[in-house]
């Protein structure tokens, strides 16, 4: 099964709002094994002012955070869905590496393995790229608590 969800339905998942939702759409999606998600890198957004004048770069936490959220979509539909009273939260991050900047105008392609789950987490292999080459990489570890 391979599935698309534009924002409606990754809001319908995950908790993040604006000016804080950091994915645009689910480009793909195979259930316990892999998700692809897409964030489009705009000029407008405010950390530019000061990440960096006259040379805007997005943060490494923020292209980090973008896996997350794409990682939480595939976590909400293995695991919260069985349990909805319970509530998703990123426990761990490991092996991170920042590769490449990520500039305004850029599209971020958001891709996670599934490395290992249980009924309560689910541990992901984060690949952040832009034009095929790796922005940054980590191992994210989601829970349900």
């Amino acid at each position: 099964m391979n599935c698309h969800y534009d924002i409606h339905d990754i809001m319908k998942r995950i908790p993040h709002r604006y000016p804080f939702i950091m994915v645009d759409r689910i480009l793909s999606y195979t259930p316990s094994k892999h998700i692809v998600g897409l964030k489009n890198v705009s000029i407008n957004e405010p950390f530019f002012q000061g990440h960096f004048p006259g040379r805007p770069i997005l943060p490494g936490v923020l292209i980090i955070e973008a896996l997350a959220q794409t990682g939480a979509v595939l976590a909400y539909d293995e695991l919260v869905g069985t349990q909805p009273d319970r509530i998703l939260y990123l426990s761990s991050m490991d092996k991170v590496r920042f590769r490449k900047p990520v500039i305004p105008g850029d599209q971020l392609l958001l891709n996670l393995t599934v490395i290992h789950k249980r009924k309560d987490a689910l541990k992901m292999k984060g690949i952040a790229c832009v034009d095929n080459q790796t922005s940054a990489e980590a191992e994210l570890m989601a829970i349900l608590r």
